[in-house]
């Protein structure tokens, strides 16, 4: 799958837009980004998951970029010390997020001597099992700098190379990556270069919104045709006028977004507080269903939701965090938090007719 236009890498997901997936998708959308590129793991251990809970932020924030247009990439920070563990988690986490593609960011621990055959060892292995998936190399941008990595052995078996063009300490994007570009090109083997452009800030250098334009213009002159920047985290939290730029910046078309499942309406509308704007996603003689009882009908269903967001969970806003089914059924899994305490179980199963809620099925717990 090709790379067009601009992308944004993410390292720490509770870091951006307070992991909701939603939010994460519509930011993407607004900047008109064409891929967003996710850290997935880091050595043998998988990233971005919550280390008391065991939570994994990334299967909702992926599914909620792919239904909108957006291309999802994962991206692995590797030491080279366990190349075949580090190639199995890899592998479990491309497969079961469903990602577009796969980004290896190998820097200083693999110019250490005797890396090379771990880099061969890792990619034999990533290749075996991935054979289908694009996969870039993500690292120096001056390969003259760093004849003791082994770029040879990385860059033969992947598809592209996501250099790190982060111009530190000066304010001349445009002629670093000439140079990045033209020493990757004399290069052997030589794989398209992705780069990846510099949005934070080191000590007290920010690179400034002018920099993003320069970098953006040259990438577009040399006719590469996609870019990335490092990192989201950052710059949308601490220099917002560089996210500004990038998203300011014409290049790159999402294709439209497509319409909301219902699942999706259904949370949208318990945050709207709205009843009437849940009621209408409701058959005229809908069932809904917990534990404690079932009602029937219109009637029943708005007096059920008065209760729900008035008394149970009163100013509650709700978050989607998995989901699955397809045609008439669909299961979905929630949190919320509330003035009355908060929820981090909750469980839903809807049943359809005719793009309506015919029968819903809730379970959940109420928490101080």
């Amino acid at each position: 799958m090709s790379l067009q236009g601009k992308g944004y890498f993410i390292w720490k997901v509770p870091k951006c837009e307070g992991a909701n997936p939603t939010s994460i998708a519509r930011t993407a959308r607004s900047a008109n980004l064409t891929h967003v590129l996710l850290k997935i793991a880091d050595g043998i251990y998988k990233y971005n998951v919550e280390k008391s809970t065991l939570y994994d932020y990334l299967p909702p924030v992926v599914a909620e970029l792919k239904r909108t247009g957006i291309q999802v990439w994962g991206w692995h920070y590797v030491y080279g010390m366990d190349p075949v563990g580090e190639a199995r988690i890899a592998i479990q986490r491309v497969k079961e997020l469903e990602l577009d593609g796969y980004v290896i960011d190998a820097e200083v621990e693999y110019k250490t001597a005797g890396r090379a055959t771990a880099a061969r060892t890792f990619m034999s292995r990533l290749r075996a099992d991935l054979p289908n998936t694009p996969i870039a190399l993500s690292s120096f941008r001056y390969p003259s700098l760093h004849p003791q990595f082994p770029w040879k052995e990385f860059l033969s078996q992947c598809d592209l190379n996501m250099p790190q063009m982060y111009w530190e300490k000066a304010h001349n994007p445009g002629s670093q990556l000439v140079r990045c570009v033209k020493e990757f090109q004399a290069m052997t083997p030589y794989r398209p270069v992705i780069p990846t452009g510099a949005a934070y800030g080191a000590g007290t250098w920010r690179p400034t919104a002018a920099d993003i334009v320069e970098f953006l213009d040259k990438v577009q002159e040399l006719k590469i045709p996609a870019a990335n920047f490092y990192s989201w985290d950052e710059s949308r939290s601490r220099l917002p006028e560089l996210w500004k730029a990038v998203s300011d910046y014409a290049w790159g078309e999402l294709p439209p977004e497509p319409p909301k499942d219902i699942a999706d309406q259904l949370v949208d509308a318990w945050n709207s507080h709205d009843i009437e704007q849940i009621a209408a996603l409701y058959a005229s003689n809908a069932a809904h269903i917990t534990s404690a009882r079932t009602v029937h009908g219109q009637l029943a269903i708005r007096a059920w939701y008065s209760t729900f967001l008035n008394e149970l969970l009163p100013n509650a806003r709700f978050q989607r965090t998995g989901q699955t089914g397809t045609d008439n059924n669909r299961h979905l899994s929630w949190t919320a938090t509330s003035d009355n305490g908060k929820v981090l179980d909750g469980v839903d199963s809807l049943g359809l007719m005719n793009d309506k809620i015919i029968y819903h099925y809730t379970s959940f717990s109420v928490t101080k």
